[in-house]
Formats: C-alpha cells, sequence, structure tokens
C-alpha cells in the first residue's frame, strides 16, 4: 500500500501544543498502546515501570544540545549554526539574509565580526567568524534552540536536556528522553531495567517539512550516530531492547549487524522509515506525539501500524495529551 502525505495529516488544538514540560519530569502522562490486543491505557510516566516488559533494556541518546542560536541586536540579528566546519567557520541559517552577502564582513556585536564566504542553493552560509565559537565574547549570545511550536523562554533550558546528555551535539532534543529522572532510572534498575546509551546527534532535518505528496519520494536528512564496542556489548546482552524515542530507532536500525549482532559503529544515517518497514532490532518504543505530516509520524505508524496510529491519536486527542517536545509520551508494546 503506498500513502500519500495527507494520509498523515490530522488536526491538533493549538491549546494542546504543550509549552512548557510537566514538573517534575516523570509526571507527565503516558498513554500505553499494546500491539499485540489493540489496548489502549492512559496512566501516568512515573508508573512506566508497570509497563514495561521485565529485564528490557531502555536504550537512550546520550546526545546533548548545543546552544547554536545567536542571536546579535536585541534579537534582530540572528546565526543559527547548523555546523561547525572549524572553531571559526560556521554553516549557518542566517537573518536578515540582506546583512550576510558573500565577500561581506558583518558587524554582529561586542568586536565580533562574520564574514560570509558562500551561500548555498537553500540559503544556509558559510560563514568566518571573527572569534572561536567558544570565545567567552560569544556566550551572552548563544541560546537554546527551542522548536519554532514552542515560545522562547531560557528559563527552561535545563528541561530541554536529559538527565543522561553528555555528548554536545544536537540541535534540537531527543524528546522521549526528556521523561526521565534519575530517581525514576534508579526504580526501573531496580526491578532490572538497564539503561543503556548510543549516540544520534539531531539535526535541523528533524523538523524539515515533507513537500512530495508521494511520501516514498521525499529526501531524507541525515545525522550523525555512534555505537561504540562497549555498547554494542551492552546490547547484545539485552533480553529485548526499548527504544527511548525516534533517534534511537534510526540508531538501531542504521547500525550494522553481523549474524544478529550489533558491531560497533559510526558515521550518518538517512534512514527514512515508513509504512511497509521491517524493523530488525527493536521491540518497542517510547516516544512523543508528533506533529503532521512529519517523518517522525511516519516512523511511528510503521511501528504501530498506519490505522492503529491513527486510533491512538484520535484517543489523545479527546483525552486531552499534551502533544509534541514538551509534551506527554506513549510507549508502544
Amino acid at each position: 500500500m503506498s500513502f500519500t502525505l495527507n494520509d498523515f495529516d490530522y488536526h491538533l488544538p493549538e491549546e494542546l501544543i504543550a509549552q512548557k514540560p510537566a514538573e517534575p519530569r516523570d509526571h507527565s502522562r503516558l498513554l500505553v498502546y499494546n500491539r499485540e490486543t489493540g489496548e489502549i491505557r492512559d496512566d501516568y510516566f512515573y508508573n512506566i515501570g508497570n509497563h514495561l516488559p521485565e529485564g528490557t533494556s531502555l536504550v537512550v541518546n546520550n546526545s546533548k544540545v548545543e546552544k547554536c542560536r545567536l542571536l546579535f541586536n536585541e534579537g534582530k540579528v540572528e546565526v543559527f549554526v547548523t555546523k561547525a566546519v572549524n572553531d571559526r567557520v560556521v554553516e549557518a541559517m542566517v537573518r536578515p539574509g540582506k546583512r550576510f552577502k558573500v565577500g561581506k564582513e558583518t558587524e554582529l556585536a561586542d568586536g565580533v565580526t562574520a564574514k560570509t564566504v558562500q551561500i548555498a542553493e537553500d540559503g544556509i552560509r558559510t560563514i568566518e567568524l571573527s572569534h572561536p565559537l567558544d570565545d567567552p565574547k560569544l556566550e551572552p549570545y548563544k541560546y537554546t534552540p527551542f522548536p519554532p511550536y514552542i515560545e522562547r523562554d531560557e528559563s527552561l533550558s535545563d528541561r530541554y536536556q536529559t538527565v543522561f546528555a553528555k555528548d554536545l551535539g544536537s540541535k534540537a532534543a531527543p524528546t522521549a528522553g526528556l521523561h526521565f529522572t534519575p530517581e525514576l532510572l534508579q526504580k526501573l534498575e531496580n526491578r532490572g531495567i538497564q539503561k543503556k546509551e548510543v549516540t544520534l546527534h539531531v539535526g535541523l532535518g528533524t523538523f524539515a517539512p515533507v513537500k512530495t505528496d508521494k511520501i516514498e519520494e521525499h529526501i531524507m536528512h541525515s545525522e550523525w550516530f555512534q555505537i561504540t564496542g562497549e555498547q554494542a556489548e551492552a546490547l547484545n546482552n539485552s533480553k529485548s531492547i526499548t527504544a527511548v524515542g525516534t533517534t534511537c530507532v534510526r540508531v538501531l536500525e542504521s547500525a550494522p549487524k553481523v549474524k544478529g549482532q550489533f558491531q560497533a559503529s559510526s558515521g550518518d544515517t538517512d534512514i527514512f522509515i515508513m509504512p511497509g518497514y521491517t524493523f530488525r532490532s527493536v521491540d518497542h518504543l517510547i516516544t512523543n506525539f508528533h506533529l503532521p505530516k512529519s517523518t517522525l509520524l511516519m516512523l511511528i505508524s510503521a511501528f504501530a501500524g498506519f490505522d492503529e496510529v491513527k486510533k491512538i491519536y484520535e484517543h489523545a486527542i479527546a483525552e486531552k495529551y499534551r502533544f509534541y517536545s514538551f509534551g506527554d509520551a506513549m510507549l508502544i508494546l
């Protein structure tokens, strides 16, 4: 069966877009869906241990969100760093574009300048900064890259990091992991449910809209991932795997296996998981509620079933679950 982009559309009342996270983290709501029985249950995230299979491994993404949004002149000038080529040369989205023309040196603030070296077809600038990115002069201008549907509130920057974030490199948070607290992780470990880590640096492509009517014609963005030898060994000793978020699914389904065993690996993945995909590594999935027409919603539909996800989302909207990055979670068994 082939799908069109409109198949993944749905109406979400604006008031269900979460602007602030639950407090504490694990007091978000949890929708539990059982693929075998079709049953939907409503609960809270702090009770997730009651639903997870005995001895499963929680695979989390340990990537940390970097403050890659630079705002100058009271927010009128923006340099959003998408890639650091080296400590002074970056690729960035900028506004206003007219201030960043090839060969032009732009005054940013406090003696910091930016020279535009190149402009790509998609508008991304290659910029040479007068100061290294980690220069203390730039610190006051760095902000957390909250998604466009969240009102910017820098006091929430710590809440846009998971408690296990340590490997700096993401442009957006792996949001399924935001619900965990150290105390909850300890409770789960006491029940034989261990946390195991992988890394995928979330890129801005995660927000890129699908523009093709036939979804299989969409060109998927690539993101860098890594599984170390130690992490591969830990994964191979798992009774079953519960992926915490779509980023972990991308890693686990992209990583090479030899005779069913994970291998140490790193590189870019542009895997596009849509209905019809056969999963080879992920048994269960924890995820948030995703945007209409997004590749993340397509991935969830591949895992739980297209018609089933329609029903799940209808239930979540009727029960007023909170959606998107700071919203509630679902567990697909």
